[in-house]
């Protein structure tokens, strides 16, 4: 029977080439962190501040859009960069999201991943289609997902015209693809890019008193890097040519030694060199213009000659549409699709109201309804003044 105080023979061999069991199992464990640590990439903390920047520039114009859609106050703060790997896209996303991928078509060459959960993606459906985002359905249809795909769709054509500005060159994006995402059961995860490491750019988005949550942009490493060397690469450029074009030109003083010889050596003057020297010219005189007082022709009316007057009638012969306007509303995308056969429309104007006579969509005369023999007809109550109708033509 062997004793607990036995050494084995991994031990012994420790102990006879001089290292303790400790020492040979700290180094095995960072052999292995250093192993972890070369196959993960990282960003310097320049890459880090300069993506963030990016982002932080183009979506700032995207909260201002999506604000103009919703109708809602929408902020975006600053946002935050990480770094995963493509193996870690379970522990990142948890929850049912929405994804929406745009792929850089001229400009720039890349594609872009913009991440909402699923819950606020109702939200702004809600919203798009005339709700109150209240009571959102938590299930989304086909006309929900294309609500929201507009509704992105309007923020990245946002982004992509602030990056236009950033990196002076005219950036174009694809029309957006969405699709319901579910790492957890992996669903819709095609769109996500196939880098092993990807960069995460998370905003805290919040959208009046309706959402307080966190979006999220995923872009490759590879081009996250991309973008950060075309713009560092773009400053030094415009930086050289700005000190090419402020380095001051040489002064006479600065010629060559050659022309400070001793007269005695210098070849006799040529017509090429005594220019310079030659006396100033007087500055040049601006030549005279007659100014004469404006005359301009009378508005009094005139009689026409026989020809005037024909060229007058041509335009007498020309058709115009008249079009009679009981009343005007306004509905949401919502009631329209909700209307059906016996529903009732209620518009702008009361009953016994004058209605609008227009003549090719301008407004000229007011009213009202009248019945001749089985039609109807409107007899004109008010003509508009000739300053009136000006003023409906702006």
């Amino acid at each position: 029977m062997m004793s607990d105080d036995i050494l084995s023979q991994e031990e012994i061999e420790a102990l006879l080439s001089g290292k303790g069991l400790e020492e040979t199992e700290s180094s095995d464990a960072s052999t292995s962190e250093e192993t972890e640590t070369a196959d993960f990439k990282e960003l310097t903390e320049l890459e880090s501040d300069t993506i963030g920047e990016i982002a932080n520039i183009s979506f700032g114009s995207s909260a201002t859009a999506l604000s103009s859609l919703l109708g809602q106050k929408v902020e975006i703060t600053t946002p935050q960069i990480s770094l995963i790997n493509h193996s870690m896209l379970e522990e990142e996303f948890v929850l049912p999201y929405v994804a929406i991928k745009v792929e850089y078509t001229q400009g720039l060459r890349g594609m872009n991943l913009l991440v909402i959960k699923q819950s606020d993606a109702a939200i702004i459906a809600d919203l798009m289609l005339g709700g109150d985002g209240l009571s959102p359905n938590p299930e989304l249809s086909d006309i929900h997902l294309s609500a929201v795909q507009e509704a992105m769709n309007q923020m990245m054509g946002s982004a992509a015209t602030s990056m236009s500005s950033v990196f002076n060159v005219k950036v174009d994006i694809s029309p957006p693809t969405i699709d319901l995402m579910d790492v957890q059961e992996q669903k819709g995860v095609d769109n996500i890019p196939e880098s092993d490491a990807l960069i995460k750019v998370a905003f805290q988005l919040k959208v009046g008193e309706l959402i307080d949550s966190e979006i999220m942009q995923v872009i490759p490493f590879e081009f996250g890097r991309e973008l950060v060397s075309t713009l560092l690469n773009g400053d030094d450029e415009e930086e050289t040519a700005a000190a090419v074009e402020e380095a001051p030109a040489p002064t006479p003083q600065q010629a060559p030694p050659v022309q400070q010889a001793p007269p005695v050596q210098q070849a006799p003057p040529t017509p090429q060199y005594e220019q310079p020297a030659a006396a100033p010219r007087a500055p040049k005189q601006k030549p005279q213009v007659a100014v004469e007082k404006a005359q301009f022709a009378s508005f009094e009316p005139v009689a026409l000659n026989d020809a005037e007057a024909q060229n007058l009638d041509m335009l007498l012969d020309i058709p115009l549409q008249v079009t009679v306007e009981l009343g005007r509303t306004k509905r949401s995308v919502k009631e329209i699709l909700e209307m059906s056969s016996g529903s009732i429309i209620e518009l702008d104007k009361l009953a016994g109201e004058p209605v609008d006579i227009l003549v090719n969509n301008r407004l000229i005369a007011n009213g009202e309804v009248v019945v001749i023999d089985e039609n109807f007809g409107v007899r004109i109550t008010d003509v508009l003044s000739p300053k009136e109708r000006i003023h409906n033509l702006r």
